[in-house]
């Protein structure tokens, strides 16, 4: 057995299964999950689930991560970079359809993303590509900051569909915030995911 975690019925996890999934599995699933291959990403916008119910109330449930680089990666273990989308949240059996603004998707939220350097302070897991808000592309008083999230590839072949971890990072300690589960999407215009 590779360690790829199933369903009580045998079967694989769905986008859907992992967001009504309980923390206890999701747990599971993270620590044996792999990091994702980086090439895999760039270029990609994956929507996004967050499993914690009061981000319901805060208006971010639903929301889109996308990824890119300025050329594409050479190896798995390359740093790029990625930026969240705003969406509407219109529940979970409907599409992903983005905020616009000025006729563009509202783009917030800017991250670095590369292997975690077990030699790092935000090291929680190893096996997983840090999401890193602290990359000097966000507003100065924006709380995004400090996040810190850990992405890992659910199936070893299946890149489209990813489990995260969010922590935020305050000074030594790293509480976790909640999971959230992404899955490919679309490829936006190139043009639109520069920042």
């Amino acid at each position: 057995m590779d360690g790829t975690i199933l369903r009580p019925d045998g079967r694989r996890y769905t986008f859907l299964d992992l967001a009504l999934a309980p923390d206890e599995v999701l747990d599971r699933i993270l620590r044996a999950g792999r990091s994702p291959d980086v090439r895999s990403l760039a270029g990609w916008e994956f929507k996004g689930f967050n499993a914690l119910d009061l981000t319901a109330f805060l208006g971010f449930r639903k929301f889109k991560k996308g990824f890119y680089s300025e050329r594409p990666p050479a190896h798995a273990a390359d740093r790029i970079r990625g930026y969240n989308v705003k969406v509407r949240q219109n529940g979970i059996a409907e599409p992903w359809e983005a905020v616009m603004s000025g006729g563009r998707p509202v783009r917030h939220g800017f991250y670095d993303v590369y292997p975690v350097d077990p030699g790092e302070k935000d090291n929680l897991v190893p096996n997983a590509l840090l999401i890193n808000y602290d990359c000097g592309r966000n507003p100065l008083f924006d709380p995004s900051r400090f996040l810190r999230d850990y992405l890992v590839q659910v199936y070893p072949d299946n890149p489209d569909l990813l489990l995260g971890k969010a922590t935020i990072a305050l000074g030594p300690w790293r509480p976790a915030v909640s999971y959230f589960i992404l899955e490919r999407d679309n490829q936006p215009e190139p043009a639109q995911i520069r920042h």
